[in-house]
């Protein structure tokens, strides 16, 4: 029998579960239809944040930005890059911090950008200054254990 995921749609929100071993194979959202993986990163609110922290079984690998910081839109394609390569394995999301100070302040975040890796709704690890699209995928993937 084999282990099932609980995976949140980026499109709608729905929790889809799936079976581990489907996870490379193009799942599509059971409710909305829309592919579950689409190698780029989401950008969230604090809610859909929270959503996709609470109730997803991917890890999440979250990167802390705001547009008028010169190092986080230097390292945007370079963190749009690593997605095609971690996902399915690591879901990735991008958050204002700007749009969402409340949610920031919450987590600690001091300077920007920021990356934090969140495995089953909790901090795992945390790397603070931009980094190229090889350096977030080797990070990442330490972190993980893959």
């Amino acid at each position: 029998m084999s282990q099932s995921l609980h995976v949140v749609c980026p499109q709608c929100d729905a929790i889809n579960r799936l079976p581990a071993e489907r996870l490379g194979s193009d799942p599509k959202c059971g409710k909305c239809r829309a592919p579950l993986f689409a190698s780029h990163p989401l950008a969230l609110d604090a809610a859909r944040f929270e959503r996709h922290l609470t109730r997803s079984d991917l890890p999440l690998l979250v990167d802390f930005w705001a547009p008028w910081c010169g190092p986080c839109r230097m390292m945007a394609p370079a963190f749009e890059s690593a997605a095609g390569r971690l996902e399915p394995a690591v879901r990735l999301i991008k958050v204002n911090t700007e749009e969402e100070q409340v949610l920031a302040g919450r987590l600690g975040i001091r300077s920007i950008p920021t990356l934090i890796l969140f495995r089953n709704g909790a901090e795992v690890a945390r790397q603070a200054g931009a980094m190229d699209a090889a350096g977030i995928e080797t990070w990442a993937r330490r972190q993980i254990g893959r």
